[in-house]
């Protein structure tokens, strides 16, 4: 990742909407959800999500997909796991016991994902 596409996801979820909306998406998992579901979820306006739903498409951090006459949203694991990477990329100077709450955290999280009912294809 670059540091422009960083500053550009830290940017989008360093708005309380977006950070809702981005976090609402991880929970819904696999399924995501609609715009309709997100805005009633969140109590938003539907065009004010949708400014939000652009500007977390545009940071790599949502994505996407056309179900029937609706638009179901998606967390991009993969687009927040490139920013996580990129944070951490020079961590603790050569000490990696001093990040490995973080390394921890994240390999529970991922067998959480492996683990859950509603994110299964």
């Amino acid at each position: 990742m670059e540091k422009k596409d960083a500053l550009l996801a830290l940017a989008a979820l360093g708005q309380e909407t977006r950070l809702d909306v981005f976090r609402l998406l991880v929970r819904a998992g696999r399924d995501g959800a609609s715009a309709g579901a997100i805005a009633e979820a969140l109590q938003v306006r539907s065009n004010t999500l949708s400014t939000h739903l652009g500007a977390l498409t545009r940071a790599g951090l949502v994505a996407s997909r056309r179900d029937g006459r609706s638009i179901h949203f998606f967390a991009r694991m993969d687009g927040m796991q490139e920013l996580v990477t990129f944070l951490l990329e020079d961590c603790c100077n050569g000490r990696p016991d001093l990040c490995s709450p973080i390394a921890d955290l994240a390999a529970s999280c991922a067998a959480a994902t492996e683990n859950s009912p509603n994110l299964k294809s």
